[in-house]
């Protein structure tokens, strides 16, 4: 086919994308890394509450289309970073038992073919490369691992340190949260060097200062300046894939460039657009010998999607909370099951969290009744100065009929939900938690920082749509990620997933695109030739500039 060829064609520079540019550039190989957005512009509106939380400012204008035919907007962003340039940079390994078969009270979440003993090493490759900082042995649950984190956790600002302790007075374990950041402080406060600097727009903001540990930052820059084999083009829509005749291996990519044709070839093409995106774009690379869509010969390519049951919520502490940055603490206490007998309950509940802190503006946007009944005469500044603010996540189980899909050229997402039990049951325990460490146990729901019309709009945690496995009549990819039904097609973002856990999984991303490029490195007989790009100072007079 027409256009420049290259050895490995990358389509998407979110954490899985990006990663692996990462990695295949230090082989010295020709690779294409396509991004269909821009840079995101750094500006003052990046830490604008009013335009990033409530406006929607940064997200993809689109138009998708749920099962009983209402229309919403997917929380999408089409930046170089992709969806990591606003997402919350916590950055968990799955738990061990995460990797086997789970019995959920709405059905079981299946067992992944490939252990977490495979997982290990890249794990810990994954956290050293995003700067994780953290802290081992706080955490019940979590797997067990041959290193340390690289850099220290995070510390507690006063409010949160005081629930730290109150917690553990109680009997609970909670630890500090495991942070992507580029992160140097003490005593508590960032040092005047450090690109982080503990501000409250962390949590669902991009970062000016480059402090949030972004495909973009720790990956994409770096790979760019340190290898010239290494090509980025921006505003590239990809509209399909191309097979040869036989239908058996992809040739090449064929889409637009800021509106004007483009294509390109490659021996291996890696599709990593995230999980709702990679599965539209193989749908629309429909052929003759893929009449349902390339490498759908299960029927399962869009099926399977997950995006995690999740709730923001805000409790009113009754001492003022004057904390910044507020996402430090987790609880895991509830991950595989109820400890108090008394509920009779034999199923997970779930992963606590805190948030990104509310101020006036989201909370005004928010509109919410519940403050008027239960603080009618505050206004919503003294609201947000008391604010206390959780993520709650639960698993939801994979099904067939969670798919998304093009009806009369319009994208569709399908959406049963399960395990809404299990949710419940999880904010009540956090209602507990609250009375007991001078929190009013009043949750209210903070639905714009999931993004408008949740749950369905709510892609934070996409996952499962193209899910791999040892089967090709039950999945689509095999162990290392390859297409079943393709010789050289790979997907590197949480479309593999055939189950979610409950927690975030973007560090599961990273961490399976260097399991994946180690396999790519040794399928092309390559051998490193570049120094793993070091991180880029953003300070540096001569930023990477894309083809």
């Amino acid at each position: 086919m027409p256009g420049e060829h290259y050895d490995v064609i990358i389509v998407g520079s979110g954490p899985g994308g990006g990663t692996m540019a990462w990695r295949l550039a230090q082989t010295g190989k020709r690779i294409l890394l396509i991004e269909r957005g821009d840079y995101l512009l750094r500006e003052p509106r990046n830490w604008d509450s009013q335009a990033v939380i409530v406006d929607g400012y940064y997200q993809a204008k689109e138009t998708w289309y749920s099962s009983d035919g209402s229309s919403f907007h997917p929380g999408l962003h089409y930046y170089v970073g992709g969806n990591s340039k606003f997402y919350g940079s916590v950055l968990f390994r799955l738990r061990e038992k995460d990797f086997a078969e789970i019995r959920h009270q709405d059905g079981i979440a299946p067992a992944w073919p490939v252990g977490y003993d495979e997982f290990e090493p890249y794990y810990q490759a994954a956290e050293e490369l995003f700067h994780v900082h953290g802290l081992r042995g706080e955490d019940p649950t979590e797997p067990w691992s041959n290193k340390p984190y690289a850099h220290p956790p995070v510390s507690h600002e006063p409010r949160i340190q005081e629930l730290f302790d109150n917690l553990k007075q109680a009997g609970h374990h909670p630890f500090h949260l495991p942070v992507g950041v580029r992160l140097v402080e003490k005593d508590g406060r960032a040092v005047s060097t450090s690109p982080c600097i503990k501000c409250e727009s962390f949590d669902g903001f991009p970062c000016p200062t480059n402090g949030k540990s972004d495909a973009q930052t720790m990956v994409v820059d770096p790979a760019l300046r340190d290898c010239p084999n290494l090509t980025l083009l921006t505003r590239t829509y990809i509209e399909r894939l191309v097979t040869d005749a036989a239908g058996r291996t992809v040739t090449g990519v064929v889409g637009t460039r800021d509106g004007d044709p483009f294509e390109a070839s490659a021996d291996i093409v890696v599709v990593a657009c995230g999980a709702l995106s990679s599965a539209l774009l193989l749908l629309r690379s429909a052929s003759d010998r893929h009449p349902n869509g390339l490498a759908n010969g299960s029927d399962q390519v869009g099926r399977n999607y997950m995006r995690h049951n999740n709730s923001t919520v805000l409790a009113i502490s009754k001492t003022p909370n004057p904390t910044r940055f507020q996402k430090t603490l987790g609880l895991n206490d509830f991950y595989f099951g109820d400890p108090d007998p008394k509920d009779g309950w034999d199923f997970p509940l779930g992963h606590i969290q805190m948030v990104g802190k509310s101020d006036g503006a989201q909370i005004h946007g928010e509109g919410l009744p519940g403050f008027l009944q239960w603080f009618p005469n505050k206004p919503f500044d003294w609201i947000a100065k008391h604010s206390v603010d959780f993520w709650l996540t639960s698993e939801d189980i994979p099904l067939a009929q969670n798919r998304i899909y093009y009806r009369d050229g319009k994208v569709h997402l399908d959406l049963t939900e399960t395990n809404v039990e299990a949710h419940k049951r999880l904010r009540h325990k956090l209602q507990e938690i609250c009375a007991f460490t001078d929190i009013h146990p009043h949750l209210f729901d903070r639905s714009l920082y999931l993004g408008k019309n949740v749950p369905i709009g709510g892609t934070a945690h996409q996952a499962g749509t193209l899910r791999f496995g040892d089967d090709p009549a039950n999945s689509v990819l095999d162990r290392n990620c390859k297409a079943h039904e393709l010789d050289n097609l790979y997907v590197t973002d949480a479309s593999f997933f055939p189950s979610i856990g409950a927690v975030n999984p973007t560090l599961t991303i990273i961490a399976n695109a260097l399991r994946v490029a180690d396999h790519l490195v040794q399928r092309m007989g390559a051998r490193d030739e570049i120094a793993p790009p070091r991180l880029f100072d953003h300070t540096e007079p001569r930023e990477p500039v894309p083809a």
